[in-house]
């Protein structure tokens, strides 16, 4: 499919890679881009259209879908890192925080936005992943746990879509020069960067980004496919 005359949902619009990757649609011509965020108010990119949407909360999700039915271009975006170790956490908070959002909320997403894009198609949903869903640092081990999961996900959403006309793209990078980021001091890939990679990847049909070359290494390394 083309960015251009495109429809797109970005979830966790506010600010970061979601933020940079509304702006630079509109820029590549999409006909209209809808940014997702718990509260629609901190969506300030000039010309995206704000919703209202916690992807936690089932009752947001689906009027997300009624809103933004004309969707040809999903991004899951939206997460969240708490740095909390597996066992080293006083308690399970962080895991389940990160896992309803990365991972269940992700899910809610794909199955109410799926037959929207199917009727739309030619589509894609791009889910945000992380080089943290191939290994765990044990620094943030829950973080891992929900993308790793994440990423199973997007391989059994993209084969139970598969031959309906909606490309499924998981999108793999390491640390972004974000707020989320911001406590790191070695590299970090640069938003725009990121955003340029994977709106390649819809246009071009391809199924996965891998965006740097850490995360590339990686992939390599251990002889993953699919």
């Amino acid at each position: 499919m083309k960015i251009h005359g495109a429809t797109a949902l970005v979830t966790g619009a506010n600010r970061g890679l979601g933020q940079v990757m509304a702006r630079m649609l509109l820029q590549h011509g999409a006909r209209r881009v809808y940014g997702g965020a718990r509260d629609p108010r901190t969506v300030v990119e000039p010309g995206v259209v704000p919703v209202r949407l916690d992807v936690t909360d089932p009752a947001q999700v689906a009027a997300a879908a009624t809103t933004c039915s004309d969707v040809t271009l999903l991004i899951n975006n939206a997460g969240v890192l708490t740095n909390s170790a597996l066992l080293g956490a006083p308690d399970m908070a962080a895991a389940r925080t990160e896992m309803d959002v990365n991972y269940f909320g992700t899910l809610a997403v794909c199955r109410a936005f799926a037959p929207l894009l199917v009727g739309n198609a030619p589509g894609a949903l791009v889910n945000v992943l992380s080089i943290a869903s191939w290994f765990t640092n044990p620094a943030m081990g829950s973080y891992s746990a929900s993308k790793a999961a994440a990423w199973a996900l997007t391989n059994g959403i993209r084969e139970e879509l598969h031959d309906t006309g909606v490309l499924v793209v998981g999108m793999h990078c390491g640390y972004i020069d974000t707020d989320m980021a911001a406590h790191v001091t070695g590299p970090k890939n640069t938003p725009e960067a990121i955003a340029r990679q994977t709106f390649d990847a819809v246009e071009a049909g391809r199924t996965e980004v891998l965006a740097d070359e850490r995360t590339r290494q990686t992939r390599a390394a251990l002889g993953l496919t699919g």
